[in-house]
């Protein structure tokens, strides 16, 4: 019986030893000391409390999917973050959008820095687009997140104004902005800028390599908004060349981020234990291809709008076509510049301060690429 203890001992510790290196090993490179990054990095000053709720939209069903058979209400489980202080608010209301086959979860590193330098932030996990969606997950119910991301920003609005509520307070409706990661790049896009499924008070988007090849310029003809595609230069599931390098040409006034060696599936929280792995794509594209097959074996862009509102049918599907997969920087590294671009940028547009929002313009403008050299800026101002 001594032995087999010993066993169980010692096999708990390298499990343990194993956790721990998997855990705390492969940690990033720090931004430069004393540099303007690093400073931006940190959490700002405002302590942050966040809580989960369930939002139903009664007025809009769940379509059927698979063996789900719908729903006549659209069910969203969230997160919000928030400044803990609400005696500075009001304060500017930020719509995280997830992933296909993601979750809420993936934005909670951008969620807390943003709650942290004073901005309410939500992100729920839509009906049938998260990990975990009945059915399965189906990529063409994107054309009612936009409907869900305006229902989110009519509810925290309404919830601010609601005497005794955790939000009393909190929320600017004259500061809200949008963001998100892949298809949730797409949703961030088509609330700020589609014809019909837009909501005019976004202010601010930013798309953190999500699709645009489904959009011609005269999609982009009918808002201005300051807009910002963050993008990874080998991204293997939404390639740069065909999504984000376009925005310059296509939307007027916006500002490209590229991340040299940066992955698709890096941009996302829980990737960062994918750190011991060459590429994280390689992952990324197994989820994905998984869970996507049948929604593109017929075209479903005409779901998006027509010609006339600029969606673009013949955009061809480049899905994890890069082969092989090239190394590609730490997912961890890889956040912390998201971080500072999406603070950054937001802090631009929503800064209380004209100081404030020139030197947060300037950050991504000039400093952050010349801080580091994974980073290149472009805007289609030149």
């Amino acid at each position: 019986m001594h032995r087999v203890f010993k066993i169980l001992l010692g096999l708990v510790l390298v499990i343990g030893l194993v956790l721990l290196v998997l855990s705390t090993g492969r940690q990033p490179e720090p931004f430069p000391e004393s540099s303007e990054s690093a400073a931006r990095l940190l959490p700002g000053p405002h302590s942050v409390q966040q809580y989960d709720e369930e939002f139903i939209d009664e007025s809009r069903s769940t379509d059927a999917n698979d063996d789900f058979p719908g729903e006549p209400v659209r069910r969203m489980v969230g997160t919000v973050w928030h400044p803990a202080d609400n005696s500075q608010g009001p304060y500017p209301l930020i719509v995280y959008s997830h992933g296909f086959s993601s979750m809420r979860e993936g934005g909670e590193y951008l969620g807390k820095q943003l709650a942290s330098l004073g901005y309410v932030v939500v992100a729920v996990d839509y009906p049938l687009t998260n990990f975990y969606a009945p059915g399965r997950p189906s990529v063409k119910d994107v054309v009612n997140q936009p409907g869900d991301v305006s229902f989110l920003i009519d509810t925290l609005i309404a919830q601010s104004t609601q005497p005794g509520h955790t939000l009393e307070g909190l929320v600017d409706p004259e500061r809200i902005g949008v963001t998100g990661i892949s298809l949730g790049g797409m949703t961030t896009t088509l609330v700020t800028f589609h014809p019909t499924m837009g909501d005019p008070r976004i202010k601010a988007a930013l798309s953190i390599a999500g699709p645009t090849a489904q959009f011609t310029e005269g999609f982009f003809s009918g808002r201005r908004v300051p807009f910002l595609m963050l993008a990874a230069d080998i991204d293997a599931l939404v390639p740069w060349r065909s999504n984000a390098l376009p925005v310059l040409e296509l939307i007027p006034g916006s500002q490209l981020v590229t991340v040299r060696r940066g992955s698709h599936t890096g941009f996302a929280g829980p990737s960062a234990p994918l750190r011991w792995l060459s590429n994280p794509d390689s992952i990324g594209c197994y989820t994905v291809l998984h869970n996507i097959e049948n929604d593109m074996e017929e075209p479903w862009y005409d779901l998006l709008g027509t010609p006339e509102q600029g969606i673009n049918y013949t955009a061809e599907y480049e899905l994890c076509q890069m082969d092989p997969l090239p190394p590609a920087m730490n997912p961890l590294r890889q956040q912390m510049i998201t971080s500072v671009v999406v603070s950054s940028f937001f802090q631009s547009q929503f800064a209380r301060s004209v100081e404030e929002r020139a030197a947060a313009s300037q950050f991504l403008s000039e400093t952050l690429a010349a801080e580091l050299e994974e980073v290149e800026y472009a805007s289609s101002d030149g």
